[in-house]
This record gives structure tokens, sequence and C-alpha cells, in this order.
């Protein structure tokens, strides 16, 4: 059992959650629902089914029916992984984009951010189905009874949610269906209005009755690519019909007795076992938890990890070196030399040797543990809704590369850049913590820096998650929580490190969700669970 410190150094107005049955999620609805499952006799990964497809109603700003899901799970004997993110419409190329939107002052085909030609297949509802299909409990029309409920009745907007609507609305109130679906007064609803996400009760019911394959060759299937054809976008029925989520084995680095496992590339996980590796070149327990040395070296690693991640992660097939040679450990060694304690420097990607999301976590007194995480991308994604069906489309295709030479540039059947990673941790081959930091770029910086908190330093989830965050942007600037102490920020300023205060945490700083396992070899002593006050949610349990 983990020797947690349980004081929370830290201003918070949450507490961690103990129980042998767990749900935590970035809405309560949404937690409250797969509880719900649970109390109905479902196991862990009907649960947090349940609350993935009440999420897409209830927050509606980061994620959606039409949107990609990933998933690392324990069974109770190993661990399993899910990619299920969507892959590009066939017909999409370089040269589809530069006919249809120019090229911009460097030759590159434009690329645009909203829209339907920023829609990849969508995964998410395959990827429910795939999850309940090969470690399901219950029916799997039963698991889409408190989310029908809610669509059928609606609800109240919270506050966190209803900020991102308001931010969003102006900006996609033009896209396809956007304002029939989002803005049914003209505009976004405001705190505790009831909403109601108009054919969304209708679009669930058909996915339940079909264990999910209607969306992808059915009456779902035909609306999407009908609106898609009306709109002169590429996806077409074929695309929908011939998408399959896959099963992965989860990519890892042993960190200090613990083992971090993330989802192998198209994903950003990678990156967190990076930063990870090369932080434990660095002895973080001997150097105090918030001074200016240990944030320095995260941020370091962290610097070193994106600049590989952004030059050569990709499909897989496209990668001209693998995840094992990124993580390497006398690549590594390498890396870890160009950190300076006394200087930030601009680290650039090294050579291996070639050889707007949420988050939620399950866990059941039967063992069973599930990560998981779902997205629309920059919020509500593309901004395209399937009229009358609830339908909200991800922009996923924006982390394809126009660049003809980059191991990610867009082709017809190609999985893009993701940025949604879930996380998992073992200890000697035994489930620890299903956990994750829901956030674009801020989501492997959050794996790093709450697993050095609770690893190395002994703080309890809540207490990691409550923690004033930094991110790395893509330019190695620097966001800081304005809650970080002042003599640490000045302290960094001086290393060099160049900063911004950016006082909008949802957006820019994550928002995690912390399932950790109080025995390692006793079901009976059950969970303790964190859930972001950075969002609407909590962890319930029983």
């Amino acid at each position: 059992m983990k020797n947690f410190n349980w004081a929370n150094p830290y201003p918070s107005i949450r507490t961690p959650l103990f129980a042998r049955n767990v749900v935590s999620t970035s809405h309560p609805l949404a937690a409250q629902a797969g509880l719900r499952i649970m109390l109905k006799g479902g196991n862990a990964i009907d649960a947090a089914i349940a609350a993935a497809a009440t999420i897409t109603l209830v927050e509606p700003v980061s994620c959606g029916i039409g949107g990609d899901c990933f998933a690392i799970l324990w069974d109770g004997k190993k661990l399993h992984g899910l990619n299920s993110s969507g892959t590009a419409p066939a017909a999409w190329n370089v040269e589809y984009f530069k006919k249809k939107y120019g090229t911009d002052s460097n030759g590159l085909a434009k690329q645009p951010k909203r829209g339907w030609d920023t829609v990849t297949v969508p995964g998410v509802v395959a990827g429910w189905a795939s999850l309940h299909e090969k470690f399901g409990k219950l029916p799997f029309e039963d698991l889409f009874e408190p989310a029908i409920e809610i669509a059928e009745r609606g609800y109240a907007v919270p506050p966190v949610v209803a900020g991102k609507w308001a931010k969003a609305a102006d900006e996609l109130k033009d896209q396809p269906g956007f304002a029939q679906a989002f803005m049914p007064d003209g505009r976004a609803p405001a705190i505790g209005e009831q909403f109601k996400l108009a054919g969304a009760a209708h679009t669930l019911k058909r996915i339940a009755q079909s264990k999910g394959r209607d969306f992808y060759e059915g009456e779902l299937a035909e609306k999407i690519a009908a609106f898609a054809a009306e709109n002169g976008a590429a996806l077409t029925l074929d695309d929908l019909r011939s998408y399959q989520p896959e099963w992965v084995e989860p990519i890892a680095k042993d960190y200090h007795g613990y083992t971090l496992h993330e989802i192998p590339p198209n994903g950003q996980g990678i990156a967190a076992l990076i930063a990870l590796g090369i932080a434990e070149r660095f002895d973080l327990r001997n150097v105090p938890v918030d001074s200016v040395r240990s944030q320095h070296i995260q941020i370091e690693a962290m610097k070193l990890a994106f600049a590989d991640v952004y030059q050569y992660v990709a499909d897989p097939r496209s990668m001209p070196v693998t995840p094992l040679q990124m993580l390497d450990d006398n690549y590594l060694d390498s890396r870890a030399k160009l950190i300076r304690l006394d200087q930030a420097v601009q680290h650039e990607a090294g050579r291996p040797h070639a050889g707007g999301t949420i988050y939620l976590s399950a866990a059941d007194e039967n063992g069973m543990m599930i990560s998981f995480i779902q997205s629309n991308y920059m919020g509500f994604g593309s901004g395209v809704v399937v009229p009358n069906t609830g339908i909200s489309l991800q922009n996923r295709g924006v982390g394809f590369s126009m660049d003809p030479v980059s191991p990610n540039v867009v082709e017809g059947g190609k999985r893009p850049f993701h940025t949604i990673i879930p996380g998992f941790v073992t200890r000697a081959g035994k489930p620890v913590m299903s956990f994750g930091v829901m956030g674009g770029d801020m989501q492997p910086q959050g794996h790093l820096q709450t697993l050095i908190r609770m690893i190395d330093y002994d703080q309890q989830p809540q207490a990691a998650c409550c923690a004033p965050r930094w991110k790395v942007n893509r330019d190695f600037t620097l966001d800081i929580e304005p809650n970080m102490d002042g003599q640490v920020v000045d302290g960094l300023r001086s290393l060099g490190h160049q900063m911004h205060s950016v006082n909008d945490p949802y957006m820019d700083f994550g928002a995690g969700q912390f399932i950790w396992r109080m025995s390692e070899n006793n079901n009976e002593h059950g969970y303790v669970a964190a859930s972001d006050a950075r969002r609407d949610g909590q962890a319930v349990g029983f």
C-alpha cells in the first residue's frame, strides 16, 4: 500500500473519495450514470461506457457522439489497449486540400481548422461497442438507459460547460447544423438553463439496439454521409463502413518502482514516457516538490519529449523510428545530458538509433479498472452537427501535416497525430492506478507532473490534482497557472524560461481523474479517487 501524505497543501474544494466501486468523470451526471450501471450489476467497463455516452450530452463542449476514443484497461489479469481514433476519408491527400484551399506562404496546402474538411471517421461509437463485446457484462442496450433519459428530458447546464459554450458559439455558429443543435434560442445556454440536444435520444437508441453498427452502416451512417455530400465533403458511406478500431499493446516506461503505460502512436502518450524517462535521470526525490529546480527539470524533460514527438509521431505505419527506439535507455541518457540546471534551453529533435476532451475512469470491487478518454478536439470539434441526430463531429483531421515529407502527412485511410491519451500505472505487474489529464498538449504534461507528485513526493491523488501546473506550448514558451508560488515563477524566469500567465484553467491546464488502488493484492481495500476541480465533475462510489 502506498504511504501517501494525506494532507493537501494546496487550496481545494475537494477531498479524496474512498470506495470499492468508483467512477470519476468531469461531469456529475456522467459519473452518476456509470455508478447507476454498477448498482445494476455492471462492471467497470459497463460503467465507463454509460458515463461516456452520457457525457456526450452533458459536456458537448468537449466531446460528442461523432468523436474518437482510446482506452487502457485491466481485466483482472493483464492490460489491454484500444485505439479507436478515426481514419482519414479515402479521398484526402495533399492535392485535395491544395485544390480546395490553395497554398500558404511556404507553398504547403492550406488546412482548415473547422468544418467538414477536418472530420475523420468518428471512432467513439465503435470503441464503445468493442469494449463491451470483449469485456462488458450487462446487455449493451442497458448501458444507454441513463444517457437516453437525459437526452429525452434535458439537463441544467453547469458553470464550466456554460463558459466554454459561450466562448465557442460565435466562432462556430455558421458551421453546418451547429446553431440548430447548440444555439436553440440564438445563443449559448446560460448557467442553470435547461438544454436538450435535438435528435440525440433517437440516435442513442439506434446505437444501443444495433451495438453501434447503425452508426457505420445503417440509418445513422446514411444521414452522416448524405449531410457530408450535401456540403461537398469527402467523407462517404464507404469510409464509415470500412472503419474498425484496433486493439493494441500499451507501451511502457519504468519509474522508481512503478510502470507507466500509454497507448502507442498515433497518440502523444509516448511524450509522457520520454519525459518521465528523462526525469528519472535526476533524483527528484531529494529536491523539494515545489522548488524551482524540481519544476525546471520537469519542464526541460517535457520540452525534450515534445521536440521528438512533434518530429516523429504519426500513424505507426509511417513513422521513421519506432517507439522502442524513442524510449531506448541509451538514447534517453543522451537526451537527459542536454538539460542544464542553470539555464532553460531551446531543444531540437534528437536522432533515435534506427532499428477541446473528456477523461473518465472506473474501477470495480472485482479488480477491473479502465482508463478511458474521448474527445471532439478543440472544444466542439469541427462545429458540424448532423441535423436532428445530436451527432457533433470531431476535427481530428487538423492533426495531419500538409508537408509531403512529414511522416504525419495527410493520406486517405491514415490516422492523424492524436492528442488524447489514457494513462495506467502498474507495480511489479499488478494494477495501481487508472488516470488521465485532459486538455490537448497538456495531457502528457499533466501525466508527468501529477505522477511525479504521487510517486516521488507521496502526495495523495487529490493533492496532486490540485497542485498548480505549468504548460509547455508548441513554441516552447510556458503558460503558468496564476496560483503558482511567485518565488517559483521568478526563479524559473531567471533561468531563461519565457512565460505567460493565463487565467483560464479549463482551457490550458487540463483536468484529471485518478483512481488509485489501495492494495495491490486485496480487492477488499478498494480505491482512493480524485476529480479535478478545474471541471464540473466528481468522483462517486459505493
